[in-house]
């Protein structure tokens, strides 16, 4: 195997959001991305009440810490997304389906928390990527 293979098998909803299985080669360093909220490079929180807007900041972040790993959103190999209790779901996933949108989608964990470690936040992302050798 020279990549991810991420599977949708038979028996299981079939979705364009998610996969449900994704296998790792050997070889492949894992990269953790913790949890990353819509805040600038001062710590503050940015976007208001607005879920569209928070979900697209903090993917950014995801996105530039993966970036510091050599991993792009092409590599994730899971995303956990938690929103808070009352956040538009809607406006948070329309905000970032455009960017993750793949032929083999990552897996998806979603849940609904009553509060994140931020205060404000709507939303937290985190990932796991893994990124094959070049060969």
């Amino acid at each position: 195997m020279t990549s991810i293979q991420r599977l949708r098998p038979e028996g299981l909803v079939v979705s364009p959001a998610f996969s449900h299985v994704a296998v790792v080669p050997p070889g492949a360093a894992t990269i953790y991305i913790g949890g990353q909220n819509a805040v600038d490079t001062a710590g503050s929180l940015i976007g208001g009440s607005d879920t569209g807007a928070q979900s697209a900041r903090a993917l950014q972040n995801a996105k530039t810490a993966l970036a510091a790993a050599g991993a792009t959103l092409a590599d994730v190999v899971q995303w956990t997304v938690l929103f808070t209790d009352g956040a538009d779901l809607a406006a948070g996933y329309g905000a970032v389906a455009q960017e993750l949108a793949a032929d083999e989608p990552a897996l998806v964990l979603a849940a609904r928390v009553s509060e994140l470690g931020v205060p404000g936040a709507l939303v937290e992302i985190s990932a796991i990527a893994a990124v094959l050798p070049h060969g």
